[in-house]
């Protein structure tokens, strides 16, 4: 169960958060939810990147008892920032920036695991989707040995415009994929980057595949067929930081 402190419930004091602006992490909602606040809920979410869903009504009794109202909201744990703000920022910095951007990781210790290894190499952000993805809740900065509270964590609407948005901004966009078409060591690290990291159980989608300039594999010499993502993905940083140090 999550902490009390990292939530509100009732609508109205959703509403309230929503409209002060607090960092979201997401909203449960009970599933045939049809009342004038929900209405009004809905209303003030329009054109906010939060996610939604849609639950049955035990889920939320099994999180609290009191009165929540067909409502939940959980506080994120860090201020999430946009990639189209930190790119600029970066740039008149004098800095050559590097992202990691995460698509469809779920699984919060490999999100933790994978901050680490970020903040340790100097990465300047993590890209996450708002839908089908890691929390960045107590868990994560747990296991990121607090990496996430100095780590930009970014959250996207859709990661296919971010790409876009990055490569339009003169970024080289790398994508780790047993689909690779050659050895991630002769890949090109060395400008402003991103490299994408999939899940391990579906890999990049192919949407944001295509978008990517140069499909990478790491190779495989025994029988199962791909590594833990935040070991994938600490093996690429460090190739990349290789490079850009040389």
């Amino acid at each position: 169960m999550t902490d009390r402190t990292e939530m509100i419930f009732g609508a109205r004091a959703v509403i309230e958060a929503i409209q002060a602006d607090k960092e979201i992490d997401k909203i449960l909602v009970k599933k045939d939810i049809q009342s004038e606040l929900s209405k009004e809920l809905f209303a003030a979410l329009k054109g906010r990147v939060i996610p939604v869903q849609r639950v049955p009504v035990e889920r939320l009794n099994r999180i609290t008892r009191k009165n929540h109202q067909g409502v939940i909201a959980f506080i994120s744990a860090v201020a999430y920032q946009k990639t189209e703000d930190l790119v600029p920022f970066l740039f008149e910095q004098g800095k050559n920036p590097f992202f990691i951007m995460l698509d469809g990781v779920t699984d919060v210790r490999n999100f933790g695991a994978i901050a680490r290894t970020c903040e340790c190499a100097g990465v300047d952000a993590v890209i996450l989707p708002a839908k089908n993805s890691v929390s960045v809740n107590a868990d994560a900065i747990k296991t990121s040995a607090g990496a996430l509270h100095t780590l930009p964590v970014c959250r996207e609407q859709s990661l296919t415009a971010t790409l876009r948005f990055l490569k339009d901004s003169g970024f080289r966009v790398v994508a780790a994929t047993e689909k690779g078409d050659y050895d991630y060591t002769k890949a090109d690290y060395t400008g402003p980057l991103c490299i994408v990291m999939g899940a391990e159980d579906k890999g990049v989608s192919y949407d944001n595949l295509a978008l990517c300039d140069e499909w990478v594999r790491i190779p495989m010499r025994g029988t199962i067929e791909s590594l833990n993502v935040s070991v994938a993905a600490g093996i690429l940083i460090y190739e990349a930081l290789k490079q850009r140090i040389d």
